[in-house]
């Protein structure tokens, strides 16, 4: 389980988000909704720990993530919106960057998330020329390399076609299944039902929404 309490993030005199708290259990997904600019992104960054907080702990089996960054880099993945790739390599040498081994590179081709990603059909396109779908998709395969047991998500599915969409949405289902647990942020109604529970960041405050397939219900909310 990780406990995320009380945490805080401001820029300036602006506070993008204030004393946020939530759980999220083993083999469970949050969604986070809201509009653009809502401070979605921000939270994730903080998680990850590409960006200080003001305040608050990140709780994983009790530990605080924030305070020990070996196990920080060790327990999560993070797939940010934008492409951490670098853009002169191939999706090749950016997953060699990510990999203990050539071996476990080979073996995940073959097997495991970049194999269900497709990405053996583009290993050697260098990242320049790829797609925004193409750069997603080695963007996630490169966070999940070392196998974290907390995915941190922002728009996975952006970009994406909808078979790579669906592949993605299998993915996470199995690794729900052996207890992984995942945050993501998300405008993509696809993807809500992959959602255990949901939450609505406005006005840099964090609520819980039960979400009951009303669509637009759901847009006035935010």
């Amino acid at each position: 389980m990780i406990q995320i309490n009380e945490l805080s993030r401001s820029f300036g005199k602006k506070q993008i988000f204030d004393h946020i708290t939530f759980d999220v259990a083993d083999g469970t997904c949050v969604g986070i909704l809201g509009q653009n600019g809502s401070g979605k992104s921000t939270m994730l960054s903080v998680l990850a720990g590409t960006l200080p907080r003001d305040g608050g702990e990140f709780l994983y089996n009790g530990r605080d993530l924030f305070k020990n960054r070996r196990e920080h880099a060790s327990y999560v993945g993070y797939v940010p919106q934008g492409t951490p790739l670098i853009e002169e390599l191939s999706a090749m040498d950016n997953l060699r960057l990510w990999y203990h081994s050539k071996k476990e590179i080979r073996d995940d081709l073959e097997n495991g998330l970049p194999a269900i990603l497709g990405i053996s059909d583009f290993l050697r396109v260098p990242v320049s020329r790829m797609s925004g779908g193409m750069k997603k998709r080695v963007s996630i395969a490169c966070a999940a390399a070392h196998h974290p047991r907390i995915l941190l998500l922002d728009e996975p599915s952006a970009a994406l076609d909808l078979i790579c969409k669906e592949r993605i949405a299998n993915y996470l289902r199995g690794f729900k299944e052996q207890g992984g647990i995942v945050i993501l942020t998300t405008h993509d109604i696809q993807e809500l039902p992959l959602c255990d529970s949901l939450y609505i960041l406005k006005q840099g405050r964090l609520r819980p929404y039960e979400y009951d397939g009303n669509y637009h219900r759901l847009a006035g909310q935010l």
